[in-house]
């Protein structure tokens, strides 16, 4: 799968990328007609400390599923998308091995 990586305000370094690629490609295991993977990273200037905001885009045939979470950390909000994309891809599955059958 392929991932576009972009970061608003800030560099994302490389352990950041490398943990980010490492979580979606746990999601191909569960679905490989992924085509590609938009991850937007953002620092919003405010005071509140759950100023960043991790939104993945899943491109898949026919469809596209996203995820946004605001947090204290990258980590934790790529983490619970990756989560969350998970749980919508085996409804996904799900759903479309009913259609079939």
């Amino acid at each position: 799968m392929k991932v576009n990586l972009q970061s608003v305000n800030f560099h994302a370094d490389q352990k950041l990328v490398d943990f980010i690629q490492k979580k979606l490609d746990k999601l191909e295991s569960h679905f490989e007609n992924v085509i590609y993977a938009d991850v937007f990273l953002k620092v919003e200037k405010s005071s509140d400390k759950e100023n960043k905001i991790s939104e993945i885009l899943l491109s898949i045939p026919g469809d596209e599923i996203i995820c946004k979470k605001r947090g204290r950390k990258f980590e934790v909000g790529v983490d619970e998308c990756v989560n969350s994309l998970e749980r919508q891809l085996q409804k996904r599955k799900r759903k479309f091995n009913v259609q079939v059958a």
